[in-house]
């Protein structure tokens, strides 16, 4: 026993991976390795599945990365839980698979990392129509109670274009609250905003000035991305994976190109890996200029606010001159990139970004010295790094509370294994780590692009054409908000069979009630815009 303990932990990882499985699972779950141990196939009984997720994810320690749910052409259902852990391990693939006579699959939401499998599950029931028994709480999620009974937009059966008629609201119909004590109120915010702010509800629960619970809903905007690309070509749908999230439309459009290549077998010619790395960390940048932004403007800190906004107008416009578009659409295809970038727009950027990072360093040590800004952030908005872990937060807010997971390092792609960095992380989880996480990874998101910027490798910028072939594959990018997961599945003819997308912002957005819940009222909207996020994101 010593001895297969020794060679279990001398072996890689994939054939440690190999050797638990065949000693806890043996005869209970099947197991199949793809793409040269890269990816594991574990075929699971429905009644195994929970002890199965609970040992990926307590275990060894994996992250639930998506559930993808197809409804299969023969009839029935395969679902497929994602796992990921770092370059150096498979992904795991959990499947199941249902009959047309059932639609019933336990609830992983009670498991000790079960909060992470919450919103996937409720998705999955409202779009497909399947039931998660023992779940505490399904229905009335993506779809909204106008929303006809019955009616699943993600099922084969149902027609796009055919128009669905709304049910009326039932005028008896109340928001779900959970605290019930004497003084007790619920106190509503949105789902309408002023200025730009899409569409979301906030049922903020209390007894006194403390918020005890708040309850987000969202999804008011629900536009059936994922549907409507069904049948269309790679082109189409690539345009639709960079406008779900304007904000993020290159780290989408790589993410959905990076699945096309997977599939294709195309290679990214080095040029283009290193420009995608920097166009990628300028939209990170520029992103992070916003929030900060957003930070200051909440606070009332008006002259920290404008120069915020004045970096970020500045990155827009930089962006705009070197590639024609502020927001990077039509940057990203398959293969690398659509049009280069000559050495004088290098250069540009490169000098740009070291100015405009000193003045983000300048801006950070003026608000690290106001202490009526600090007083709002320190110390509120606290999420525990047990919570960032059990709900699968990603991005700066996990890494703000201690959970320094980035897909750049774990899974890198495009250019990013061919430098040195650190993720920054901070511990303390409240809105002020949040707050350094972002000017941190800004400055980082700057010397990353000067680097890359000041020794572009020659040659093309885009490699060899599609040549679509039917499989699937799951792309991972770390896009500004965090770990967004494309998965794709083409037809031999190369439309798409199916796409799914799992976004940060549905991530974190699950777990913005641990930082809102335990703080006065007037915190909310500081805790809010620490977050940083984007409800069209989520609303794709």
């Amino acid at each position: 026993m010593v001895m297969l303990e020794r060679r279990v932990e001398q072996a890689s990882f994939p054939e440690r991976l190999a050797e638990l499985w065949r000693r806890k699972w043996k005869g209970r779950v099947g197991a199949a390795f793809e793409r040269d141990g890269q990816i594991c196939r574990l075929q699971c009984p429905t009644k195994e599945l929970p002890e199965l997720c609970q040992w990926l994810t307590c275990d060894l320690r994996f992250v639930l990365a998506t559930l993808i749910v197809e409804e299969e052409r023969a009839g029935g259902w395969l679902l497929q839980y994602v796992f990921y852990k770092d370059s150096d391990t498979p992904w795991i693939y959990a499947e199941v698979r249902l009959s047309t006579l059932s639609q019933v699959i336990p609830s992983l939401s009670g498991l000790p990392d079960g909060p992470s499998f919450d919103w996937h599950e409720r998705e999955a029931e409202d779009l497909f129509g399947l039931t998660f028994e023992g779940h505490p709480r399904l229905g009335e999620f993506v779809l909204h109670e106008d929303w006809p009974e019955g009616v699943n937009p993600m099922q084969r059966g149902f027609d796009a274009h055919q128009h669905v008629e709304l049910r009326h609201p039932d005028p008896r119909w109340k928001p779900p609250t959970v605290v019930e004590a004497p003084g007790a109120f619920a106190m509503p915010i949105g789902p309408i905003f002023s200025d730009f702010a899409e569409s979301a509800h906030f049922l903020l629960e209390t007894v006194g000035e403390d918020v005890i619970r708040t309850i987000p809903r969202f999804f008011y905007k629900y536009r059936g991305v994922e549907k409507i690309g069904e049948g269309q070509m790679l082109d189409r749908v690539l345009l639709l994976a960079e406008r779900f999230s304007g904000t993020s439309a290159f780290a989408h459009g790589l993410a959905f190109c990076q699945a096309v290549e997977t599939i294709c077998g195309i290679e990214v010619p080095p040029r283009a890996c290193a420009l995608r790395t920097v166009f990628a960390e300028l939209e990170r940048l520029r992103h992070h200029a916003a929030v900060i932004t957003g930070i200051c403007n909440s606070t009332a800190l008006a002259v920290a606010t404008a120069q915020a906004a004045l970096i970020e107008e500045d990155l827009l416009r930089l962006t705009c001159e070197a590639v024609q578009h502020r927001y990077l659409f039509g940057l990203v295809k398959p293969g690398g990139l659509s049009c280069d970038l000559p050495e004088d727009k290098c250069n540009l950027l490169a000098e740009s970004t070291a100015i405009i990072a000193a003045r983000l360093r300048a801006l950070h040590q003026m608000l690290r010295y106001s202490s009526s800004f600090l007083d709002r952030l320190e110390e509120v908005g606290i999420v525990s790094t047990e919570k960032a872990v059990s709900y699968g937060l990603v991005g700066p807010i996990a890494r703000a509370s201690g959970v320094s997971r980035d897909i750049r390092k774990l899974l890198p792609y495009a250019a990013y294994n061919a430098t040195h960095f650190v993720v920054p992380s901070e511990q303390e989880g409240d809105g002020y780590a949040r707050l350094r996480v972002f000017f941190h990874e800004a400055e980082q998101s700057a010397a990353l692009m000067r680097h890359f910027l000041l020794s572009v490798p020659e040659g093309p910028i885009c490699g060899a054409a599609v040549s679509a072939r039917a499989d699937a594959a799951l792309a991972a990018v770390e896009a500004p908000q965090g770990a967004t997961f494309h998965w794709l599945r083409l037809n031999e003819d190369g439309t798409v069979a199916r796409y799914h997308i799992t976004p940060p912002s549905f991530a974190n957005w699950h777990g913005f009630h641990l930082a809102a819940e335990n703080f006065a009222f007037q915190d909310f909207p500081i805790i809010l815009a620490s977050f940083g996020l984007s409800n069209a994101e989520c609303d794709r």
